[in-house]
């Protein structure tokens, strides 16, 4: 069947977490790099559909083909392993330690950055004609987001940063859905539209996402956004990566862990009286 029972998925889930912990740190690095290129092109491809079309949730809808992508190819995202690693520790998995699970989200941040700021040089060549001209239409609306998103959540004070934790919380639920959405079936188009669906949903809310803002963020500070670096790490990369590592722990890893591979005692039956 090309469909896992949820004990079996699950398993799957802590098994990839413990394979993370020892993974090579090349071998993290590289695929954090490529998984941070890969969602940073896509969110590039859906930010154009969207200002060509003046639809919006068309590029949302688009936007999940660039996550399908990076997981198919056995790629790492932060919002990912924020999930997996940390279930083999909790699992107890020999030699999984809580220094390995840091170290493991250290390195595919790095990995992650490093990808996503490569493409946001190589898209801002792009935008301005190698740096000659003013950027063009999607080069301005993504400087805009990085302006909006930044000191827009600053004007508002300790509201607006509660509001960009919440944000947060709720993309990862969503994104490691998709990540589990990857391990629920065995067939290549079973796992596509498990993990289209969620990612769906955090893309057309304008959630936020760690990785997604690795991108955003320093294309428009290349371009000239009116935001400085400081605004955009304590403004939104910060809060953004703690409401991520909450957000998919709690709400995705830890509900399914303990329900379907740690379950509760079952309740006895007790007979009917006649």
């Amino acid at each position: 069947m090309s469909y896992l029972a949820p004990s079996e998925f699950v398993t799957k889930m802590v098994d990839a977490g413990e394979s993370k912990v020892f993974m090579a740190t090349r071998d993290t690095l590289i695929r954090a790099y490529m998984a941070g290129a890969i969602l940073a092109l896509a969110a590039v491809f859906a930010v154009a559909v969207s200002q060509q079309t003046g639809y919006p949730i068309i590029g949302a809808i688009l936007f999940p083909v660039g996550f399908c992508m990076l997981y198919l190819l056995g790629f790492d995202l932060l919002t990912g392993v924020f999930v997996l690693s940390p279930l083999a520790l909790i699992d107890k998995r020999p030699g999984v330690t809580l220094g390995g699970v840091l170290k493991n989200w250290g390195l595919v941040f790095t990995g992650n950055l490093a990808g996503a700021v490569t493409v946001a040089f190589m898209m801002s060549i792009v935008f301005t004609n190698g740096f000659s001209t003013e950027p063009n239409a999607v080069g301005k609306v993504i400087a805009g987001i990085g302006e909006a998103r930044t000191l827009g959540y600053k004007e508002y004070g300790a509201a607006g940063m509660l509001t960009l934790f919440i944000r947060g919380v709720l993309c990862n639920w969503m994104v490691s859905t998709g990540v589990v959405g990857a391990m629920i079936s065995t067939s290549v188009g079973g796992k596509v539209i498990a993990m289209w669906m969620p990612i769906m949903v955090f893309f057309a809310m304008t959630f936020e996402h760690s990785v997604v803002n690795m991108f955003l963020f320093p294309s428009a500070l290349i371009m000239g956004g009116n935001f400085s670096i400081m605004d955009y790490i304590v403004w939104n990369e910060l809060p953004t990566v703690v409401g991520n590592l909450i957000g998919g722990l709690a709400f995705t890893g830890l509900t399914l862990y303990s329900t379907h591979l740690r379950t509760g005692a079952k309740k006895k039956a007790f007979p009917r009286a006649a």
